[in-house]
């Protein structure tokens, strides 16, 4: 079973400080009344200058001190994790030639609001997703794996797809042959101005995802630029707006497997 992180980060963060905080209110003083009367039993000095002592503070328990030290870490990460920046590992090859297997990226999590952890609610917009944008999302047939997808359809958009043909609102996608790459065709797209490659398999014969499609309000249609080997839109539907993780805009690292080393060739911004 898949472990959810954000949902642990949220949990350990609440609990270390919610421990810090009882310390800190109630549990420190009373530790430090019982050294001073501690002190004033075993002292053998007068009463004024007992009073005068500096007691020493006794040792916090061990899970004071661990929650102490760990909740400004955890509340760190939650905040620039949930609210600013998060890093993802690209598992597969949807996403060729843009990104390929083993990138590590970074995903803008404000570029569409900002939203809670883990429920997802937004609470303060800030922008939509635009077309040609590489977006991080939660699959909607169980709401909860990571998918990156290129957006295609906007609210309201009528796309069709047929024979390797892109159509946005009855206007013709164009694209330009770069290169023949046996098992692929490297192509150049014009998504409204945003200018991106793309592959074709050379003598596909399999399933194309061909339809058309009407854009709900509030969804998006999306589809990798991988085009013959991509599980999108075309064939689960569309992404709500409440799945939205964030947009990606650039790789940090690429490292495919743990018997290769990492490899910083690829750093830059993701077209």
């Amino acid at each position: 079973m898949d472990i959810d992180f954000p949902l642990v980060l949220v949990v350990l963060t609440f609990a270390t400080g919610l421990i810090w905080l009882a310390d800190r209110l109630f549990l420190r003083e009373r530790r430090l009344a019982a050294a001073r009367a501690e002190s004033g039993q075993t002292a053998n000095v007068s009463a004024d200058t007992a009073g005068a002592e500096e007691v020493e503070e006794p040792k916090e328990p061990y899970l004071v001190d661990l929650s102490r030290s760990f909740f400004p870490v955890l509340l760190i990460v939650l905040v620039l994790r949930s609210f600013l920046v998060e890093p993802f590992q690209i598992p597969s090859g949807s996403m060729l030639p843009t990104l390929e297997v083993g990138d590590f990226i970074l995903v803008n999590k404000y570029a569409y609001g900002l939203r809670l952890p883990v429920i997802g609610t937004k609470i303060i917009p800030v922008g939509e997703p635009q077309r040609g944008d590489i977006m991080v999302f939660h699959y909607p047939k169980d709401g909860e794996t990571n998918y990156i997808k290129r957006v295609i359809g906007l609210p309201g958009d009528h796309i069709r797809y047929k024979d390797k043909q892109l159509y946005i609102n009855g206007k013709k996608i164009e694209h330009t042959s770069v290169a023949r790459l046996p098992p692929v065709e490297l192509l150049r797209e014009d998504l409204d101005g945003v200018e991106h490659d793309i592959f074709h398999s050379l003598g596909w014969t399999g399933d194309r995802g061909e339809g058309e499609w009407t854009v709900p309000e509030g969804q998006y249609f999306m589809m990798g630029d991988n085009r013959d080997n991509s599980n999108d839109s075309r064939y689960w539907g569309f992404v709500p707006e409440d799945m939205i993780v964030g947009k990606a805009f650039a790789i940090w690292m690429h490292w495919k497997s743990f018997t290769t080393l990492p490899s910083f060739d690829r750093v830059g911004g993701i077209e």
